[in-house]
């Protein structure tokens, strides 16, 4: 499926996430649950800035995977794997095992656009050339 139909499946699936943004490796929205394009963008701006700030962090450099930041008021959890990233924000007190489980089930749903696959040639021994 692709990252929207991923998303709108994650929202209903999900009780405890209000919003939530995949981005692509190079840090573009593939998809939002936000209408508005300038809510998609705030939320991706702020993701990549805590994953920047999260990596500056690690005595030694490392890929960041995840992070969770918790508020009084809601939370915001982001993930990354395979090349992509899930940002999501939620209500206060979220159980954060599951909120962290539904993100990872909602990127290894995605899948990435085929590449145009590459002929493969039959390799055979004749037989009258091994006598």
């Amino acid at each position: 499926m692709d990252a929207a139909q991923a998303l709108q499946e994650l929202t209903e699936l999900s009780s405890q996430i209000e919003a939530a943004v995949v981005l692509g490796a190079d840090g573009s929205v593939l998809a939002s649950t936000y209408d508005d394009p300038a809510r998609s963008a705030a939320l991706a701006s702020s993701t990549l800035e805590l994953i920047g700030a999260a990596f500056e962090l690690n005595a030694q450099p490392r890929e960041v995977t995840r992070v969770e930041v918790e508020l009084e008021d809601g939370a915001l959890f982001v993930l990354r794997e395979g090349g992509r990233t899930i940002a999501a924000t939620t209500g206060p007190q979220p159980t954060s095992g599951l909120v962290v489980y539904d993100l990872r089930t909602c990127l290894q749903g995605i899948h990435q656009p085929e590449s145009p696959k590459k002929e493969r040639r039959s390799v055979r021994k004749s037989k009258e050339g091994a006598e």
